[in-house]
């Protein structure tokens, strides 16, 4: 890790608007999940469409994309000896959605 990233700091203002994005999709999707949990509303298919309404009609992807913006603004993101900058090595494992196999 870069010496300059052991202590990334945010002003009140940054960490309470991450904050309240992330509440509001939070508590939001969970009180999705808990309606379609509900023995007389348990439907997949609604609950997917739901949720899938929820995400495109609220910009979540949006929302989501403004916060790592912030998260990464904050990186001094110079190249290491591996050639990857301190966010690309804490991302390089990760295993991103696939489209399922279908053959």
């Amino acid at each position: 890790m870069a010496d300059k990233n052991k202590n990334i700091c945010f002003s009140k203002y940054e960490v309470l608007e991450v904050f309240v994005d992330i509440e509001y999709i939070m508590v939001s999707l969970a009180e999705i999940g808990r309606y379609y949990s509900l023995p007389e509303n348990n439907n997949i298919l609604a609950y997917n469409a739901e949720t899938t309404k929820f995400i495109d009609d609220n910009g979540i992807t949006t929302k989501l994309a403004i916060i790592r913006k912030l998260i990464n603004s904050k990186f001094d993101l110079s190249l290491g000896d591996d050639d990857m900058d301190d966010l690309e090595r804490a991302c390089e494992n990760i295993e991103y959605w696939k489209p399922p196999n279908l053959g």
